[in-house]
C-alpha cells in the first residue's frame, strides 16, 4: 500500500518522510494556489526533498484536449522518473488520458465522483484512479463506492491502482485501507491525527515517570 501526502508543503513532506514511509506527494491547482507560491517554486521545493524513488503528481489546468495533453507532456518531463500528471475525468480529460498513455506518460485520473467514471478511466489505461471519498459522501456512501470500484477492477482484471483521495478524517482512511485500496493520498494534518493518539502520550509519560522515580533519570543508561 502506498501512502502519499496531499500537499504543497515541502517542509511537511521532509519532516514526515523521516518517520513514515511516504511513497510520494500529490498536489492540485487548489492546493498550490493556497500555498501562496508559484507552481514553479512548489515543484522546485518539493523536488528538492523527494528522493528519486518517491513519486510526484501535478495536475493540468487546461480543460481542452490539446491543452491537457500539452500540459501532461510538460509536467511529466519535469523529473527523469516517477513524475505523474493528474487529469480530471471529463470528456476531454478521458480523451487525453488515452493519448497520454499511448505516449507512455504516467497518469492519475482525478476528480472522480463515481465508480463508473473511475472504471472508464482505467479502461483508458490510467495508472492511478483518485476517487474523492469525502466529497462522494455528499452524494451517497463514498467508502462503499470505492469498495465497488475495487471489485470492478478485480473482476475485469484492470491494472489501475486506486489512490483514494479527499479525506475528512483518519477513520475514512482506515476504512479504505481495510477495503484494500492500493494507495491513499492524505493531507499532512489528517496523517498527524492518525499518529498522535492521546493514549500513546499518556503511556509514554507514565513510563518516563516510573523510570525517573526508580532510577533518578529519564534515559535507559546513566
Amino acid at each position: 500500500m502506498e501512502l502519499f501526502l496531499d500537499t504543497a508543503d515541502a517542509q511537511a513532506v521532509a519532516e514526515m518522510s523521516q518517520y513514515l514511509t511516504i511513497a510520494g506527494v500529490t498536489t492540485n491547482p487548489t492546493i498550490i494556489t493556497k500555498s501562496g507560491k508559484a507552481p514553479e517554486e512548489v515543484f522546485q521545493r518539493m523536488n528538492a526533498v523527494l528522493t528519486p524513488d518517491q513519486k510526484f503528481f501535478m495536475q493540468v489546468v487546461a480543460t481542452d484536449y490539446e491543452g491537457i495533453l500539452a500540459e501532461a507532456r510538460q509536467i511529466c518531463s519535469l523529473r527523469p522518473k516517477n513524475m505523474f500528471v493528474k487529469i480530471p475525468v471529463t470528456h476531454e480529460g478521458l480523451r487525453a488520458i488515452k493519448a497520454a498513455k499511448a505516449e507512455g506518460l504516467g497518469v492519475l485520473a482525478t476528480a472522480i465522483y463515481s465508480p463508473d467514471q473511475a472504471f472508464l478511466a482505467a479502461m483508458n489505461g490510467a495508472d492511478y484512479l483518485a476517487p474523492y471519498v469525502n466529497r462522494m459522501c455528499n452524494y451517497g456512501d463514498g467508502v462503499q463506492a470505492v469498495r465497488e470500484l475495487q471489485e470492478m477492477l478485480e473482476v475485469h482484471g484492470l491494472a489501475s491502482k486506486i489512490c483514494a483521495a479527499s479525506f475528512k478524517n483518519g477513520n475514512q482512511v482506515h476504512e479504505l485501507v481495510l477495503a484494500g485500496a492500493e494507495a491513499v493520498t492524505v493531507a499532512p494534518a489528517v496523517v498527524s491525527a492518525m499518529v498522535d493518539h492521546p493514549g500513546t502520550k499518556i503511556a509514554v509519560d507514565e513510563f518516563t515517570q516510573a523510570w525517573n522515580a526508580a532510577y533518578g533519570r529519564t534515559t535507559f543508561k546513566a
